[in-house]
């Protein structure tokens, strides 16, 4: 039984992809390269480049995989200020997206589907943490598009018995321990990989969007959880669909908030580095403070993250930024 994980190419992808083989699942990859990198790709999973968007395509790969057990979703696009200039090119990608993807799924009877929702989906949250239960009111078009599969894939089970679980991502950071694979966005919008790139000497300071929210510091207040911890919960959650569970919505976070003059002070640590930082104008589409309330997925898949310092994170992060200075073009990728 074959596992397709669509956006495996991209960054958390590629970490659910690599550990997916590491546990020993057969897995088939779909992604269409335009963030996402083949270099990335565990050499023991197949791979087929394509648009989600394009059904001809889809039918070609489930037609070719017909022993699949689930789908794992990454393959959206995920920049909240991107979204706040271009909203149509989110809803046609993440949702119109959607909507073909369940289409084919229902055709060619695959049952069970694992997908990447998010914190943006709650807006400015009414209380600390954040529970799955709390309104959801997206502030920006990214959060928008997300709640909007949330919605579609709970009628698509209704009407044709597709389980799902959505996970809700707070902020995700690190990389794998070896330093093999990592966060390689071009270009990059990340708090972290950004830091590091000052620290490795290719931009010459970090600005800080925002020091005027009602946080402890007057800066954008996040949840981090590991990538490797990010993927582990996917298997977790596709194993509860293959044991018969109903399906649910699930936060993925540390439960713990770090500022980011916080985070910038941790990297300074982990690396040793100065980084020089300015303060600049808030973003549009910013909530002030995400946290997450992550007892539910930690008591209902059994969830149990390995990385639980923020600073442990940023070491893997940094390892591979170290040992991949130019990304996934040091392996030769063009």
């Amino acid at each position: 039984m074959t596992v397709v994980v669509l956006g495996g190419a991209g960054y958390i992808g590629s970490h659910t992809v690599d550990r997916l083989v590491e546990k020993g699942y057969d897995v088939a990859v779909i992604d269409n390269l335009i963030t996402g990198h083949r270099a990335a790709v565990n050499p023991k999973a197949r791979f087929y480049q394509g648009d989600i968007r394009d059904r001809g395509f889809l039918d070609r790969v489930f037609g070719t995989e017909t022993n699949v057990e689930g789908v794992i979703h990454f393959a959206a696009f995920s920049i909240v200020p991107e979204s706040m200039e271009n909203p149509l090119k989110y809803f046609d990608n993440n949702t119109g997206g959607m909507i073909t993807l369940l289409e084919a799924m229902k055709d060619h009877d695959i049952k069970r589907i694992i997908f990447s929702s998010t914190a943006a989906t709650y807006g400015e949250p009414k209380q600390i943490p954040i529970k799955e239960t709390d309104p959801q009111i997206p502030t920006n078009p990214y959060g928008e598009s997300k709640l909007c599969m949330e919605k579609i894939i709970k009628w698509a089970d209704k009407a044709y018995g597709i389980k799902f679980v959505a996970l809700r991502y707070f902020n995700v950071a690190g990389a794998k321990d070896d330093g093999s694979i990592g966060e390689d966005h071009h270009p990059e919008t990340h708090l972290v990989p950004i830091i590091l790139q000052v620290a490795a000497g290719e931009r010459d300071g970090l600005k800080i969007f925002g020091t005027d929210y009602p946080t402890k510091d007057g800066t954008n207040v996040r949840d981090y959880v590991h990538v490797m911890d990010l993927a582990d919960a996917h298997i977790l959650a596709l194993e509860y669909l293959k044991d018969g569970h109903d399906s649910d919505a699930f936060n993925l976070g540390s439960s713990t908030g770090f500022s980011n003059k916080e985070i910038l002070e941790a990297v300074r640590k982990a690396t040793g580095q100065p980084i020089p930082a300015e303060d600049a104008p808030r973003r549009a589409g910013d909530p002030s403070t995400l946290i997450a309330a992550s007892d539910k997925a930690r008591k209902i898949l059994g969830w149990k993250p390995q990385y639980d310092d923020v600073e442990e994170i940023i070491r893997t992060a940094w390892n591979w930024k170290q040992s991949h200075p130019k990304g996934y073009n040091d392996r030769g990728e063009a």
